[in-house]
């Protein structure tokens, strides 16, 4: 087989097979079209899988992956917040458990410390760590979509740092004490949800007005205790991102990592900062070639490889399901 076309035919089999599971084994319809039409959840397990493989085809090569990155992940945005608006319209059939929650991603946190339950999104925010590291902050956050978007609309990225581990720290433990409170308050749902939409406007102010100034992610980089979160707890995935001895400190890299994690000391000191999320933008620019994904025992592209294949594929079967 082509070489190009390794890739894409492994991610089609990996996200193929994983549906055909869920399609097979859940009770419950949860593949989307499966819902309305009977056996519908085959047909869409093979446009899905087209998909995944058609994305794989692009984003094996570095000099694309940047775009079809965000270009997929807008999509995926829009799909969760357009089966959001059925769902509130009243179509029921678009929601997962066939209840309306509040799509913050605070909430994953918030919510299950509130109820004292890990339920479906904390678990499945943690496999997803679990398989590829920090690739929930760069194409599977619905709200992460939207700050890429605006980022972009920066015109000056600067060099220097803007994120905070205090201030996110400090964002994280507040939630979770917040939600501490309230349960042993025993607040009512109503306004606990009222709090938490709060904290999701302020969210959107950041997004739609501080974002677009500071040219990087703002809101997922400072604000989101989500996105803190998965700064510490990516260290459980063996996938590291590194910067050898090529590198010529050009600083191109800068100009387009929205995550700042590429400063001018983290180059010095070979090692992206933090906030990265192994989304390979910075792979685009380096004339010299010097990023690289490692992962145990396996050579640079095989692990990039296993990289495309692992987030590619959970990106597919995410939207492939009912979300809500």
């Amino acid at each position: 087989m082509n070489n190009k076309y390794f890739l894409p035919a492994i991610t089609g089999a990996v996200t193929a097979f994983i549906l055909s599971a869920i399609q097979i084994m859940v009770q419950r319809p949860i593949i989307l079209l499966e819902r309305f039409i009977h056996g519908g959840g085959w047909l869409e397990i093979v446009i899905v899988t087209l998909w995944a493989s058609l994305i794989s085809y692009h984003m094996q090569d570095p000099f694309k992956q940047p775009k079809w990155r965000v270009r997929i992940w807008i999509i995926f945005s829009f799909v969760f917040f357009s089966q959001l608006l059925l769902g509130i319209a009243g179509f029921e059939r678009f929601l997962m458990t066939g209840e309306l929650h509040l799509p913050v991603p605070m909430m994953i946190i918030g919510g299950a410390v509130f109820r004292v339950e890990i339920g479906f999104m904390p678990i499945l925010f943690l496999s997803t760590v679990i398989l590829s590291g920090p690739a929930w902050c760069s194409q599977l956050c619905y709200f992460g979509a939207i700050d890429a978007l605006m980022s972009g609309k920066g015109k000056d990225r600067s060099r220097k740092r803007t994120h905070s581990r205090s201030t996110k720290i400090s964002i994280l433990v507040l939630v979770i004490l917040t939600a501490i409170l309230l349960r042993l308050l025993k607040v009512d749902t109503l306004y606990t949800t009222i709090i938490a939409a709060g904290f999701g406007i302020i969210g959107l102010v950041i997004v739609f007005f501080i974002t677009p100034r500071m040219g990087k992610m703002i809101h997922c980089i400072n604000y989101c205790p989500i996105g803190t979160l998965v700064n510490y707890l990516k260290y459980i995935n063996p996938f590291r991102f590194r910067i050898d001895d090529t590198c010529t400190s050009c600083m191109r890299c800068t100009s387009v990592c929205k995550y700042d994690a590429l400063t001018p000391e983290d180059i010095k000191a070979r090692q992206p900062g933090i906030t990265c999320t192994l989304c390979g933008d910075c792979m685009s620019v380096c004339k010299p070639g010097s990023f690289y994904y490692k992962f145990p025992g396996l050579k640079v592209n095989a692990s990039r490889n296993l990289y495309l294949v692992l987030t590619i594929s959970l990106y597919a079967i995410f939207l492939a399901l009912a979300r809500i």
